[in-house]
């Protein structure tokens, strides 16, 4: 029990020690601490002040250059301003001595002036002095002449100007005339040079077109064979290119019937094709033919685009390329639309350089005047004015358009370039060669061209021109007035377009003439 009590006593002591002796270190751990902490913020605040030392100094010596920069831009300032003010002074100065010296001229001038109107009034009144003298001699000189000649001053004044006033106007008159008929014999010996040369100077071919081609084989035996079973073959060419194909008594020969000469065209290449490979059979057929239709819208492309290399014309749009190759195979009145479009290209381009106008421009008007001719669809519009929308469509520049639409006076000619076309036109039309038509029918349509206007009354004359294109009407002027005439061409056009057929336009020109004869004896 001792031993025990001992023991706890022990043990108590010993934790009393040992708290004692913990609670010794601790203090010394905190004080310890407390002084490294402290020396922690000694060493930190020394680091600041040093801190706020160096920043101090910095803030100081941005300040002060700052101050330095703004204290330099101010002084260039001022220094600025008193350029500014030194020149301003030294403008107003100058002003003010050109000021001085303007008011010093104008002084002088003054001065001059006022010794020139004192100078002036001197001569005036030696002027005015002398005027009267005159008018004064004037008058007496007149009043002696009016009792001379029994008239006063101004029934003789009249009289001479009346007078002065009917000999200017009379040779004004004739003067008038002479000039007008100058221009008109220089005019037509020019207009007749010009196109002289032009026919001269270019050379031309004469071409007839048909409306049947002739397709000529080896022997007979091979027309058994294109007209086929019960005439199968000769159906299917006819129904693939829509020509009509002849097959009689004519050696080696078969005829292609059509209007359109490019299916003509297709079907005799294609019946050569067919007759050289000996397979002639519809389905053989048809394979050909769109094999030809393609070669020759190939050609038709070739054809136009040589055409215009051959002539110059550059800048031409593919589809007016395409259908100037089609012209190949169109005509008109027999000849050879291609190659009047072409003669007509070359005689513009010759007129036009005579009368230095624009070559090209003339030489493209004059390729695709007939333009209108080669389109299929609109036939109810003169091929001039849908040759000008084709050529409006396609962007051509508008003296050319102009020049297509009015080669027929469809439309009002604008430019210098439409009469030269119209008058190309008609020298590749008509000359010799160049066209045909059947004699009597040609005759007969003048005939009752002539007949028709004679029928009405007070038609005199009557004359069929220019190969039927136009009308002459002379009237006596004593039955019909200048008014009645026009009513009378319009009735007469309106007769011939609804009882004549005819190609074309044709013009009607009414004629009355007043003459006036006196004789000098």
């Amino acid at each position: 029990m001792d031993i025990l009590l001992y023991v706890i006593i022990g043990l108590l002591v010993g934790a009393i020690i040992g708290v004692l002796i913990g609670r010794f270190l601790l203090r010394k751990l905190f004080k310890d601490q407390e002084a490294s902490a402290q020396n922690k913020v000694k060493k930190i605040l020394k680091d600041a002040e040093n801190n706020a030392e160096i920043l101090k100094k910095n803030k100081l010596l941005e300040a002060k250059e700052k101050f330095l920069q703004m204290k330099a831009e101010h002084e260039q300032e001022v220094n600025n301003k008193n350029n500014a003010v030194n020149q301003r002074e030294n403008s107003v100065k100058q002003k003010e001595q050109s000021l001085n010296q303007r008011l010093e001229n104008v002084n002088r001038k003054e001065n001059e002036l006022d010794n020139t109107r004192k100078n002036l009034e001197k001569q005036t009144e030696i002027v005015v002095k002398k005027q009267d003298e005159v008018e004064h001699l004037k008058n007496q000189h007149i009043q002696q002449l009016e009792t001379i000649a029994g008239l006063s001053a101004d029934d003789a004044k009249n009289q001479l100007v009346d007078t002065l006033r009917e000999e200017a106007r009379t040779k004004a008159m004739i003067q008038i005339k002479d000039i007008v008929d100058e221009a008109k014999l220089t005019a037509t010996k020019e207009a007749k040079k010009i196109v002289i040369q032009t026919i001269q100077r270019t050379a031309t071919e004469s071409a007839i077109e048909n409306t049947v081609s002739i397709f000529n084989i080896e022997n007979d035996e091979i027309k058994g064979r294109i007209i086929g079973r019960e005439g199968r073959n000769i159906r299917a060419l006819e129904a693939a290119t829509g020509i009509e194909i002849i097959v009689d008594d004519t050696p080696e020969a078969i005829i292609l019937s059509g209007f359109d000469p490019v299916r003509r065209e297709i079907a005799r290449l294609a019946m050569h094709r067919l007759v050289t490979d000996g397979r002639i059979h519809p389905a053989r057929i048809e394979e050909v033919v769109a094999k030809t239709k393609k070669q020759i819208e190939e050609e038709i492309v070739e054809i136009g685009e040589r055409t215009v290399i051959d002539l110059g014309i550059h800048g031409l749009h593919p589809e007016l390329i395409r259908m100037v190759g089609r012209m190949r195979y169109r005509s008109s009145y027999g000849q050879n639309l291609l190659q009047h479009s072409r003669e007509v290209a070359n005689f513009c381009a010759t007129m036009a350089a005579e009368l230095g106008l624009n070559v090209k421009m003339a030489k493209r008007a004059g390729l695709l005047h007939d333009i209108g001719k080669v389109p299929d669809d609109n036939p109810e519009l003169p091929h001039a004015i849908l040759g000008m929308q084709l050529a409006e469509k396609y962007k051509e520049h508008p003296e050319v358009c102009n020049a297509i639409g009015a080669h027929h006076d469809e439309i009002e000619m604008t430019s210098m370039l439409s009469p030269i076309i119209q008058a190309c036109d008609a020298i590749s039309g008509a000359r010799p060669g160049a066209r045909r038509e059947v004699v009597e029918s040609y005759i007969k349509r003048l005939k009752e061209l002539e007949e028709l206007a004679l029928s009405y009354p007070g038609v005199e004359k009557t004359f069929a021109i220019q190969a039927g294109r136009e009308l002459r009407v002379v009237v006596e002027s004593e039955k019909i007035s200048d008014a009645q005439s026009e009513v009378l061409a319009a009735d007469i056009s309106n007769r011939i377009q609804t009882e004549m057929t005819y190609p074309g336009q044709i013009k009607v020109t009414v004629i009355r003439e007043t003459r006036s004869v006196a004789f000098a004896k």
